[in-house]
């Protein structure tokens, strides 16, 4: 690198790292910037990994994205991966309950329920849990502007204890894998927030919300979600391949980071030291914390929470598995006696997945509080997951494979009070630290787009601060 240029290291080469470090090298084409991506580990990506074997498309982490956030997309097509991309297929989801799938009533919206009638209809609740829910159409709205409370608190004012246990927790416990009970509403869903002040009831507001939706869709209903046909990992790989080979340090672990007059002196795992006018960090926040512990209050970032879970692929031949279901997949509740959190049926969701005459079953476990099940063997954990599907499934013989892959201490919870304690950190940091930047799934939101949106913004900062 040459001294006159302004030097930006970007720490962490996960989704956040990634989208950063394209910005910023397509922001060098017009700018004097050099910059460096700096991962710990042998290969970028974080908790994006596909396995692909015996032609099978296995994800290790996340399966996909919303693809109603479309600056993923716009990545995509950036890097010429656009005519990748898979739309997931439709299906009814299900609840499992007492050993039985119900099916999530139709018309509910992260199971807030839009239309009376699938949701009367529901075995899933008792007469007494509708009749609770309906009463969010006269209670009035009970939050003030600003003011963060629990997404359960919230929604069992709004719609009772049982459409909260039986379908909202299990589906947004599916995103977050938290405890509804602490996870902050302003954080994670303030949308609902919003629509509750403004129309006096959750389901009115969504119903509402929903309506204009349905205006601007026309023709067959479409999948939420998008993935790549090689799999998420081969986005990873296309960004990477586009990126400076020369910027890119792996295996290279950031082990102090000192303010020096207005640049930042970084010392790394190999006793290597390099300086930098801009310094942004996508680490976790317990990492990030570490790394700034000289300069600013980090007992939030260390404090911080995140749940440990693992996925479990099993690939069988078609005739060894009967699911005596019509669907994609199906949550759980929380406190239910299962293990399992959420299956899908992968080859049913996503049919690139698997090969033709073939079933790929894709089990997610650890909740939050008893999380000692990812911590067992592979054999263990297995044997467990199968224990829990012989209840709705017929499993004939024993999987051609499985994959089991640990995250541990990989969900970031935003509890109660997160964007005020961030912004208090950010507030704290300025001062102190100028030039360092902090982004990623710890801070801002969890999924893809809302990293690549992270990381994004941040190199907008640096372009700010340099012009």
């Amino acid at each position: 690198m040459t001294t006159n240029n302004h030097r930006v290291a970007v720490i962490g080469g996960g989704m956040t790292g990634l989208a950063a470090a394209w910005a910023l090298q397509k922001a060098r084409k017009q700018m004097p910037i050099e910059y460096e991506l700096i991962e710990a580990s042998a290969q970028l990506g974080g908790k994006i990994q596909t396995d692909v074997t015996e032609g099978f498309v296995i994800e290790r982490g996340p399966d996909s994205y919303l693809a109603r956030k479309e600056s993923m997309t716009r990545l995509a097509r950036e890097v010429g991966l656009e005519g990748e991309l898979v739309r997931n297929d439709t299906g009814q989801a299900y609840i499992l309950k007492d050993d039985q799938l119900y099916p999530i009533p139709g018309g509910a919206i992260m199971g807030i329920p839009t239309e009376i009638g699938p949701f009367i209809r529901s075995r899933l609740f008792s007469s007494i849990g509708k009749l609770r829910a309906a009463q969010d159409l006269v209670i009035p709205s009970f939050t003030h502007e600003n003011e963060d409370v629990s997404l359960g608190y919230f929604f069992r004012k709004r719609l009772g204890d049982e459409v909260v246990d039986q379908l909202i927790e299990p589906l947004l416990s599916g995103i977050y894998a938290g405890d509804l009970d602490t996870l902050s509403l302003q954080a994670t869903f303030p949308q609902f927030q919003q629509l509750e002040a403004k129309y006096g009831s959750l389901i009115r507001g969504i119903k509402a919300s929903k309506g204009k939706q349905s205006q601007s869709q026309v023709g067959k209903k479409q999948g939420m979600f998008l993935t790549f046909r090689r799999g998420l990992q081969s986005f990873i790989e296309t960004i990477e391949q586009h990126l400076d080979e020369k910027a890119i340090r792996k295996k290279t672990e950031v082990r102090f980071c000192e303010r020096e007059g207005k640049r930042y002196r970084l010392t790394f795992n190999d006793g290597t030291v390099q300086t930098y006018d801009h310094v942004i960090l996508t680490t976790p926040p317990y990492v990030t914390g570490r790394l700034l512990e000289p300069y600013v209050d980090v007992d939030y970032m260390r404090e911080m929470k995140a749940t440990t879970v693992a996925t479990v692929a099993m690939a069988f031949k078609s005739e060894d598995l009967h699911i005596p279901y019509e669907g994609t997949g199906f949550v759980v509740p929380r406190k239910s006696r299962y293990e399992i959190t959420a299956c899908t049926w992968t080859h049913k969701k996503w049919r690139h997945t698997t090969p033709e005459g073939h079933a790929l079953v894709r089990c997610y476990v650890g909740k939050p509080g008893s999380e000692s099940i990812v911590h067992e063997t592979d054999e263990a954990i297995v044997e467990q997951v199968q224990k829990d599907l012989d209840q709705i499934m017929t499993v004939k013989r024993e999987p051609l494979f499985y994959k089991v892959t640990r995250w541990k201490k990989a969900m970031p919870q935003y509890e109660v009070g997160h964007r005020y304690k961030l912004e208090k950190v950010r507030q704290e940091l300025k001062k102190a630290m100028p030039g360092i930047i902090l982004a990623g799934a710890g801070f801002d939101g969890i999924g893809l787009p809302d990293c690549i949106d992270q990381g994004e913004a941040a190199v907008a900062t640096v372009l700010e601060e340099i012009l």
